[in-house]
């Protein structure tokens, strides 16, 4: 149970309420145990009745008295086991709900590098399906836990007090339940890993398959898809049935080992009663009703075996998680004002999870409210370099200066609150667009949401939706074309009114003449403001104060509009060829 130990802090955290709780099961236990002990007496009175040792009338009475005892105990049990489930079951669902924050807080803080290794079905499986086995072991097994112990402690304290050898014979079983639950648990261990492992690799295919959805059927594969699934599923039901085999032994044991426990109470109970060393013929159906009262304790402790071992597996995946460092860290505490000077200086950069160099010793500088265009073919390293300005990387080699501080050396919150970023995939929520736009500064009203969108060009769209800004997108905002959903991100990042704006070749979907209408109100919106926009097109380009050409990762060219179009090179060619094609 070593994993189970990053539960302790919460277990600390709620130590009140699941103290409270586990004095109210001992309580419902022991009012429980009342039980036995008045059969064992009722019986007695009838015997001492048909002994003639007593009236009929003092037999009712007594029998009465007994019944509403009896009754009474049984209520008074039932409401403090409501009680129980309603304390220990609560703290589980807080548990529950504080592990599952836990994991999502830390995913958020892990970087690009680790979700490219890993699978959104996996990481979606740990943080539904793993922690709610986890939430069986920090609630049910509590409680049944204490319940058990407390009804064994108990029941078996009372058999020895009342007849020692016959108590000996009834719990002769108990040693053989020892051995099979170590035994099971361990293949339990062993065979719920791999359950947990499959339904990850179930849900990152489900996701990938839905998510792809459109492809699927533009080329005509469902029947491959479905190939595909039915092999998944029949895994899945081979790997769960062989979890299932074994713990169908659980329950038909304990009840088998019960069953022969009752058989001996009866047997040596009946000889101790011939015998006379046994007063009472009600003291052998007293302990057929402990035996009784064991049944479900001893029963569950197979069953609360398996969640142990099962929660033990999901939160070793879970814990495999929360051990990653993120590998950029926020080393400043302090406040760290953005002005917007960037400089590189000799900044390499390899991939981790490719090994591919995107940039190789880039050096070049822009000063605060000034926008620089970077140009070059495709894998040329122009994203890398709004991604290293946000540091959603750190560089191999190099420096990166922000305001003429080392970019790590600067508190990483502020660095990102000052950056509005438009990506080349624009990503948009299952929300309402007026909330799609208002991420970028959750205190806008609709009158400034609507401002920046007439900047970005959308607003006219937008208005043609029957629900206008209340429409709901599906999801990645698929409602909308290509090039809506890149102006509603325009319309994001100028809400946001950042002090550094990273647009990466947000207009590809869009036609030349909003193209240029949208880069006119860029230019107002963008004034004293640091923008790097990334482009194919010399047209997005050419108003800038700066171009910079990449080539695998170098410059190879860089000045203003007419000092590049000037010169033979890379620009020339690419504005000679894209000037052509508007004609």
């Amino acid at each position: 149970m070593k994993e189970l130990k990053h539960l302790n802090k919460y277990f600390k955290k709620y130590r009140l309420k699941l103290l409270l709780g586990i004095v109210i099961t001992i309580i419902a236990r022991l009012f429980s145990l009342v039980v036995p002990n008045y059969v064992n007496q009722s019986i007695g009175v009838i015997e001492n009745y048909f002994g003639e040792a007593i009236s009929l009338s003092q037999a009712k009475s007594t029998l009465f008295q007994y019944i509403l005892i009896i009754v009474g105990t049984a209520l008074l049990s039932a409401l403090f086991t409501f009680l129980m489930r309603q304390t220990i079951i609560n703290v589980s669902r807080y548990i529950e709900y504080d592990l599952k924050n836990e994991v999502f807080d830390h995913y958020q803080i892990l970087t690009l590098d680790f979700y490219k290794k890993n699978r959104i079905g996996d990481l979606m499986n740990r943080i539904s399906e793993d922690i709610n086995q986890v939430r069986l072991y920090a609630g049910p097994v509590i409680m049944y836990g204490m319940n058990t112990v407390t009804i064994f402690i108990c029941v078996i304290t009372i058999m020895f007090i009342k007849a020692p050898t016959l108590a000996a014979y009834t719990l002769i079983p108990l040693p053989v339940l020892s051995i099979l639950i170590y035994q099971i648990s361990k293949i339990i261990h062993l065979r719920s890993t791999k359950v947990q492992e499959f339904l990850s690799s179930l849900s990152t295919f489900a996701q990938e398959s839905f998510s792809g959805v459109a492809v699927i059927k533009a080329y005509g594969i469902e029947p491959q898809v479905n190939q595909e699934l039915q092999g998944l599923a029949i895994e899945g039901k081979d790997t769960s049935m062989d979890l299932a085999k074994v713990n169908a032994w659980f329950f038909p044991l304990m009840i088998l080992l019960i069953g022969i426990s009752n058989i001996i109470v009866i047997y040596f109970g009946g000889q101790m009663y011939i015998d006379g060393k046994i007063a009472s013929f009600g003291l052998i159906a007293e302990f057929i009703l402990y035996v009784n009262m064991l049944t479900w304790p001893v029963a569950v402790v197979g069953w609360l075996t398996s969640i142990v071992q099962r929660a033990e597996a999901s939160q070793k995946r879970i814990n495999e998680f929360l051990k990653v460092t993120p590998e950029i860290q926020n080393e400043v505490t302090t406040s760290s004002p953005i002005k917007g000077n960037i400089e590189f200086r000799n900044v390499s950069f390899t991939y981790d999870d490719t090994q591919i160099t995107a940039l190789n010793n880039v050096s070049f500088s822009i000063k605060a409210g000034q926008t620089v265009a970077i140009l070059g073919k495709i894998g040329s390293g122009k994203s890398t370099i709004l991604d290293l300005v946000a540091r959603l990387y750190d560089i191999s080699e190099g420096e990166i200066l922000i305001d003429g501080k080392p970019i790590k050396e600067l508190n990483l919150n502020d660095l990102r609150k000052a950056i509005g970023a438009v990506p080349q995939e624009a990503f948009l929520f299952s929300d309402t667009i007026e909330n799609n736009i208002r991420f970028g500064n959750e205190e806008a009203n609709l009158e400034e949401i609507i401002e920046v969108s007439r900047k970005a060009v959308v607003h006219d769209n937008i208005q043609g939706f029957a629900q206008k800004y209340d429409t709901i997108l599906g999801e990645r905002g698929i409602t909308l074309s290509g090039g809506q959903k890149q102006r509603v991100s325009i319309a994001r990042a100028l809400l946001k009114d950042p002090k550094i704006y990273l647009f990466d070749d947000c207009l590809s979907a869009v036609d030349t003449e909003t193209e240029e209408e949208i880069l006119n109100n860029l230019k107002q919106a963008s004034k004293d403001k640091t923008t790097l926009i990334v482009s194919h097109r010399v047209s997005s380009a050419k108003n800038a104060d700066h171009i910079i050409i990449l080539d695998q990762g170098e410059i190879i060219q860089e000045g203003t509009h007419e000092e590049l179009n000037n010169k033979e090179g890379y620009y020339k060619e690419l504005y000679q060829t894209q000037l052509s094609e508007k004609e």
